[in-house]
């Protein structure tokens, strides 16, 4: 009888289980389907490894009453949360489920979210979260709101401590877009996916200005003018397979180091073609990404943030089978010039590089910060101070490479030496200095420059002197401002190197809560 009892339950258990994984029907996942977008479970399985998904709190149901609510209990509350493999490495997800309550925040889904987000720091593996849902559930009032609340705690206990991924799949609004401004990459689909605190109705009636809700934050907008997306993809399949990508160049946690691959590009292989690639007239624009892509192993990498602030480059390569992150100025947009956007953008991955044990390369080509008013009134001063204040914290291992100009405070700023980079390389084109010679000649001969006869010859001859004299190849390894010249054939053997002697480092930093650094 006993037996017969246990197997009435495993069947009712079955059946319970069934219809929680089944969701609320077929016509909702069809509407789902229609929208161009996946369902959570379908998005969950794209994401991990086959087979490899534990659920958590299948079963749980909110208890909210009033308005309706009590009638409609569905199972997992419309967030769907466990834990599984990406390439064998443990990763914690959650997913909004956007066919139950339109994947709105109550009590229950925000425990749910709690919970598992208290589990991924406990274990120390990273975090994605599958967003797709319409805001906080207006019928549970303030108490829903309280749950966002408790994401945003989260989400900062866990900065920089594990990896931490939103990808967003439908709209985020309100408060709800702050959870991924705090994770450390946003990734967006494009048509489907928006982001922004007030809608297109409020804009218009407190503007008066008309705009979609794509216009306003869409995943174009926000990769290329905001810089609140770090990818953006046409659809949902190529997105989550980008984003099992970019975890595979992540450590599991700050503790750790990042996956080491065996690298069968070999790790000596000539460079030669850099020559062809960057001209010796430091006026003529060319591709950093080409340069990059000649560097590292395989020539693959992954730019984040490509379409905003594109005067500077961050990608994330491999040298040697070692994941690092490389920093480059490119001469293309702006000649290379750092402005606000380029150093906030640069700032930002030269913390995240840190946080988890990624190596940093820079890339100098650089004449200096970009003038101007709107640079000055927007903050240029505090915003650049964002960039030194991150790579004078630093404390992985840091190697620059000076391929031409490197001018002024930008050359101070782009990990030089003098601000603690552990191995400083140059090109025999490299020009640094404080500034341009043809500026520099014209402040400290610009008295003889006038006096002269023929105004414009003496001008040459001075700035060719200023030249001899202050920005050969050679002056700043004479005063051990840069450790070596390289030949730029050398330039992937000498930076794996260096990589190889820096594995080890170790840098003691001083007691202290936290720094305070520029805003």
């Amino acid at each position: 009888m006993a037996g017969a009892g246990v197997s009435l339950a495993v069947a009712e258990l079955g059946l319970v289980r069934a219809e929680a994984l089944a969701g609320p029907g077929e016509e909702a996942t069809k509407a789902q389907h229609a929208r161009g977008k996946l369902t959570a479970r379908e998005r969950i399985d794209l994401l991990l490894d086959a087979g490899s998904f534990e659920e958590v709190g299948l079963l749980r149901r909110h208890r909210a009453s009033g308005f309706g609510l009590e009638a409609r209990r569905p199972y997992t509350d419309g967030v769907i949360t466990g834990w599984g493999t990406v390439e064998g490495r443990t990763v914690f997800v959650y997913a909004h489920d956007f066919r139950i309550f339109g994947g709105a925040l109550g009590e229950a889904h925000a425990e749910k979210i709690h919970k598992i987000m208290d589990m991924a720091i406990a274990a120390g593996a990273p975090l994605v979260s599958l967003n797709d849902g319409a805001g906080a559930r207006i019928q549970e009032g303030v108490s829903a709101l309280a749950g966002y609340g408790g994401i945003f705690q989260r989400n900062t206990k866990a900065s920089g401590v594990i990896p931490q991924i939103s990808v967003m799949l439908g709209p985020c609004a309100g408060g709800a877009a702050y959870s991924p401004a705090l994770t450390d990459f946003v990734f967006m689909v494009r048509g489907t996916s928006q982001m922004f605190i007030t809608g297109p109705d409020v804009v218009k009636a407190v503007t008066g200005e008309e705009i979609t809700q794509n216009g306003l934050g869409g995943a174009d907008v926000h990769a290329e003018t905001s810089g609140v997306c770090h990818f953006a993809y046409d659809d949902e399949e190529t997105c989550l397979a980008e984003v099992r990508y970019l975890l595979s160049l992540l450590p599991q946690n700050n503790r750790a180091f990042p996956p080491c691959v065996p690298c069968t590009d070999p790790p000596a292989r000539s460079t030669e073609a850099l020559v062809g690639l960057v001209p010796a007239d430091g006026n003529r624009p060319y591709d950093m990404t080409a340069v990059i892509g000649e560097i590292v192993d395989d020539g693959e990498f992954v730019e984040v943030h490509e379409r905003w602030a594109r005067n500077v480059v961050c990608v994330l390569a491999r040298l040697g089978g070692q994941v690092v992150g490389i920093v480059a100025n490119q001469p293309q947009m702006l000649a290379g010039v750092l402005d606000i956007e380029a150093s906030e953008k640069a700032a930002r991955f030269v913390q995240m590089c840190d946080a988890f044990n990624i190596a940093i390369v820079t890339l100098l080509d650089v004449p200096g910060f970009l003038p101007g008013v709107d640079q000055e009134h927007g903050g240029i001063i505090r915003h650049g101070a964002k960039l030194l204040y991150a790579y004078c914290n630093a404390t992985v291992p840091r190697i620059s490479l000076i391929l031409r100009k490197a001018y002024g405070g930008a050359y101070i700023v782009m990990d030089s030496q003098s601000i603690g980079a552990d191995v400083t390389y140059a090109w025999p084109t490299n020009e640094i200095a404080v500034m341009g010679a043809e500026g520099a000649a014209n402040v400290i001969f610009r008295r003889q420059i006038a006096a002269a006869e023929d105004p414009e010859a003496m001008r040459e001859r001075m700035v060719k002197e200023y030249k001899s004299e202050l920005m050969h190849p050679y002056y700043a390894a004479e005063r051990g401002l840069v450790d070596d010249v390289i030949d730029p054939a050398e330039t992937r053997e000498r930076l794996i190197g260096a990589l190889a002697m820096l594995r080890t480092k170790h840098a003691d930093v001083p007691s202290r809560k936290h720094g305070n650094p520029p805003q």
